[in-house]
């Protein structure tokens, strides 16, 4: 078999070689004794689909670049993909604690007074 036809071949193939139908795939492929076996019960097939997409998109890959390694022509799947594991949320939530703490220490070095303010509270992430 060449290189192209390795890449190409399927990981899971039905009775006679070809691509499984969904209906049969855990019975076939012995998945469910596979996922037992190393102590992950109740993983899904589609759950490896889920985590490669995220991994994907955690990589920086664009929407047009999810949507085609997803197989789909809709931007909101890819969206759900790209804003879950960016961390923009968390980056920015940082960035912003950064200035104000950085903000507040130079606020307190200007002042010759003190009082029992502690400063800005952190930031959190709101969801």
């Amino acid at each position: 078999m060449c290189e192209e036809e390795t890449r190409a071949a399927l990981v899971f193939t039905g009775i006679k070689g070809g691509p499984m139908r969904r209906s049969g795939f855990n019975k076939l492929s012995g998945w469910m004794e596979a996922v037992r076996a190393i102590g992950v019960p109740g993983l899904h097939f589609h759950d490896l689909r889920h985590t490669g997409n995220m991994i994907a998109a955690d990589s920086g890959a664009g929407l047009k670049d999810l949507m085609a390694r997803m197989g789909h022509d809709n931007v909101r799947a890819a969206m759900i993909y790209q804003h879950a594991f960016r961390g923009a949320d968390k980056l920015i939530t940082q960035a912003i604690d950064k200035h104000l703490v950085g903000q507040q220490k130079r606020e307190d070095n200007d002042q010759s007074d003190t009082d029992d303010d502690d400063g800005p509270a952190a930031l959190t992430a709101v969801r």
